[in-house]
């Protein structure tokens, strides 16, 4: 036996997965219970259609996801495959379908997964059934295709036992036992099981298990339609359980797979059907198995009506059985994979569908064997990622039954969350909304995207209207607010950005040893660093402000950024971190007149020499104490102004005050992001990503190699020398051709790279589209194109940043 002792609560096909990739890794003192019988154990795994689409916006999902297609490919059973690569159609029968499946051919491009767009003749030629006249066209995947999830249990079952897993069938968990704020078992009603290390695989029982241990996880298990008919004449004679390609027909939320001379029809279009964990039967109670419910006919009469509108030949068929099956949602759609912040050793692989299982089994036995993730990207995926609100359960009820809403919906990138809105608002939020601000949500805060009082400013500017899908959460008022602040000065509201304070004797030594730029410098220094994980990938960018000896403010991505440093805190308590978010406020005050606005509010200096560029110290603004940061993100002489929540509104009325008379105004997000790509300036969880190393993103001016040892420097001093992608500034000269992210980038007829951020630059007067590309196709000039929904854009690689590449105007 090697490897700590480990227990896999669930036996379905994530826990499989897991316990074959952590047992291949090494790892072989190692015991999977389940409280039903195997391989079949009465979860959503064992009534699962199997349904394997590839198709998402997230690259990290469809990786996820082509993982498993690859290895359900080589696994069988007693020579029984366990799965059926039939390949998958989406058919479209709207114009706007059809634009969304030309769209998600760009993702597919961008992620390195074949597939094809078909005109209607050709869907047909795939999947005969399909009436030719209800549709416009399609897009084909060859590799999708139907899991058989129970057979793809056992033949996991089967690897792991004979590296010397133990699976225990019938074995309720009753209790995880802790210790000292770590797990040290797992109570079954056969007994206990001693364990270093417990991984919550449950599934829909993921709620009633993690609550053991004190953990909230956002999931709530959601009914979903599946229906099989009896024999279609059209069928007749099928021997082979699958021959036509799975098929999605998502303007009506309808999928369709064969079962010889059968269809299995699943339906999202109902209404949610949200069951608590708590409620669900246990598998002696159940009358089929815990994850099934009552089929409830009235529901599926739509579906059974468009399925005889779709494919004809089931006009003469029948429904025959049918269940509700039980499936796992979460408030975002992503899996929650992670360990416990509060409990050492106990982890989850939660809310995770077949299509990624696989995937998800490699990526967490990677994550517990080596400490890190080396073939995926988790950053979507971590469970420590929700902030406090976002656990609360009307939250998570409203946000999983919304998911289910719009599980095939077409949904833009910027597509406002629905209820609870708002949940989080800045002091200036009665401001804003005098100014007619549309908002947009970001982590919960409502955040201004523009201001309607600012239309008056749109008036005798160019300001070019883009297609009409960048068009959607856009308005001219955007440029306007972009070039006004370029012209005098603006102010954003810079709240949502998450703020730590790091104190106590320890602190300076802890944050060198989790950032790569020097930290322990004098009070008042500001510093733009990363933090890495262990192979050299980035997992974050913050600023780092000391604000006095023991004391440093961090500007930070997200909840994931606390976690980390929470995870690394020495063990003799010198070091204290703690969220300060919520109490404190910031405005961002930027422009070529920000200067004349803030130096008559104050009596310190802030000449360029009284408050240098990259600088930080307290002052009075007014009546208001304030942390002045000498920082722009928008590459704009400015600073940003934190104060504590109680004195915001007043800070803002005083700020806004002076900066009126100079023609100053208000501005939204929109702006900002167009500002900060003319300026280059990288966004962590967009351009760069856990993938990716700082030397490939562009920042590698931020890591200091002569410093003590960091977090990942050894790593970084093996990759520096072979850099083979780059993320690379793309300019397009056609105002309407603006682009949004995540489509393809083309060089000939070959898809080499994909765009991460994308707006217009009002300033430079072009598009601007940040991608990774192949470090050879990454010098200035090279021509290339960028595929959005049937078109190619012409795009050329820029040198980099495009506006004030000499820094005069961050440094006057």
């Amino acid at each position: 036996m090697a490897g700590p002792r480990v227990v896999i609560i669930g036996a379905g096909v994530v826990g499989a997965a897991l316990a074959d990739e952590i047992s291949a890794r090494g790892w072989t003192e190692v015991t999977v219970v389940d409280q039903g019988p195997l391989p079949a154990t009465g979860g959503s795994s064992s009534h699962a259609p199997g349904l394997v689409f590839q198709t998402n916006a997230s690259k990290t999902m469809t990786e996820l996801a082509r993982y498993t297609v690859e290895k359900f490919s080589s696994l069988e059973v007693d020579g029984k495959p366990c799965f059926l690569q039939v390949g998958g159609l989406e058919v479209a029968t709207s114009p706007e379908r059809l634009a969304e499946i030309q769209r998600r051919h760009g993702w597919l491009a961008s992620w390195g997964i074949d597939s094809r767009l078909l005109n209607p003749d050709e869907c047909v030629e795939r999947h005969p059934l399909v009436d030719r006249d209800k549709i416009l066209g399609g897009l084909f995947v060859p590799t999708d295709g139907l899991a058989k999830a129970v057979l793809a249990v056992e033949a996991q079952i089967r690897r792991a036992t004979e590296r010397g897993v133990r699976f225990l069938a019938r074995h309720e968990v009753l209790d995880v036992r802790q210790s000292e704020g770590r797990v040290t078992g797992v109570v079954t009603d056969h007994g206990e099981i001693d364990a270093d290390i417990v991984v919550c695989c449950a599934g829909i029982w993921g709620p009633k298990i993690a609550r053991m241990v004190g953990m909230n996880l956002p999931l709530t298990p959601l009914a979903h339609q599946l229906a099989w008919t009896g024999p279609v004449p059209a069928l007749a004679g099928q021997t082979e359980e699958a021959v036509r390609p799975i098929l999605r027909h998502q303007d009506a939320d309808l999928y369709y797979r064969d079962r010889y001379d059968g269809i299995g029809i699943g339906y999202y279009g109902h209404r949610p059907m949200p069951v608590s964990a708590d409620d669900i039967l246990s598998v002696d109670e159940a009358e089929e198995m815990p994850s099934v419910l009552k089929f409830t006919e009235e529901d599926f009469e739509p579906a059974w009506t468009e399925t005889q509108s779709l494919l004809p030949a089931t006009q003469e068929a029948k429904v025959e059985e049918g269940i509700n099956g039980l499936f796992s949602f979460t408030t975002d759609g992503y899996p929650l994979l992670g360990e416990s912040p509060q409990v050492k050793g106990f982890w989850v692989a939660e809310a995770v569908w077949v299509t990624h299982s696989a995937g998800v089994g490699r990526a967490v036995a990677e994550w517990l064997v080596d400490g890190y993730c080396s073939s995926f990207d988790l950053h979507e995926c971590d469970v420590n990622r929700f902030e406090p609100h976002q656990l609360s359960p009307e939250y998570v009820l409203a946000r999983d039954c919304q998911n289910f809403v719009e599980v095939y919906d077409i949904l833009h990138p910027l597509q406002p969350s629905g209820d609870p809105r708002p949940i989080r608002t800045s002091p200036f939020y009665a401001r804003q909304q005098a100014h007619g601000a549309f908002f947009l949500e970001a982590n919960g805060w409502e955040r201004p995207q523009w201001y309607e009082a600012n239309a008056p400013l749109v008036e005798g500017r160019n300001i070019p209207t883009p297609n009409d899908w960048a068009a959607r959460y856009w308005s001219p008022i955007v440029g306007a607010e972009a070039q006004a602040t370029r012209e005098s000065v603006a102010l954003y509201d810079m709240t949502a950005l998450k703020r730590l304070e790091v104190t106590g004797p320890g602190a300076a030594a802890f944050l060198e040893r989790l950032c790569t730029g020097k930290i322990d410098k004098s009070v008042g220094s500001v510093t733009y660093t990363l933090l890495l994980d262990h192979d050299g990938g980035i997992r974050s960018d913050v600023t780092v402000a000391r604000l006095a000896r023991d004391r440093f403010q961090v500007g930070a991505n997200g909840n994931l950024d606390l976690d980390w440093f929470s995870r690394h805190l020495p063990a003799d308590g010198t070091v204290q971190v703690r969220d300060i978010t919520a109490g404190t406020c910031c405005i961002g005050l930027w422009g070529p007149l920000a200067r004349e606005v803030l130096q008559p509010l104050a009596e310190e200096d802030f000449s360029n020499e009284g408050l240098k560029y990259f600088r930080a110290k307290h002052a009075y603004i007014g009546a208001v104490p304030v942390t002045a940061m000498r920082l722009s993100y928008v590459g704009e002489l400015g600073w940003e102004l934190y104060t504590t929540a109680d004195q915001g509104l007043k800070l803002w009325d005083t700020v806004w005050a002076a900066a009126q008379p100079l023609g100053g105004v208000i501005a939204g997000r929109g702006a900002f992001n167009s500002l900060r790509l003319e300026k280059g300036y990288r966004s962590f969880g967009t351009d760069m990503t856990y993938e990716h190393d700082p030397y490939e993103a562009g920042v590698g001016f931020a890591v200091k190699l002569d410093k003590d040892d960091f977090i990942g420097k050894a790593a970084l001093q093996r990759r520096k020398a072979d850099v083979r992608r780059r993320l690379t500034c793309l300019t397009i000269d056609d105002p309407r051709a603006v682009v949004l992210g995540k489509e393809p980038v083309y060089d000939g007829e070959h898809a080499v790279g994909y765009v991460t951020s994308a707006a217009y630059g009002y300033t430079v007067g072009k598009g601007i589209a940040y991608a990774w590309l192949p470090a050879g196709l990454a010098e200035p000039g090279t021509r290339l194109h960028i595929g959005y929904f049937d078109q190619r854009i012409e795009a050329v690689v820029a040198e980099e940043p495009l506006f004030d590449p000499t820094m005069s105007r961050l440094r006057g």
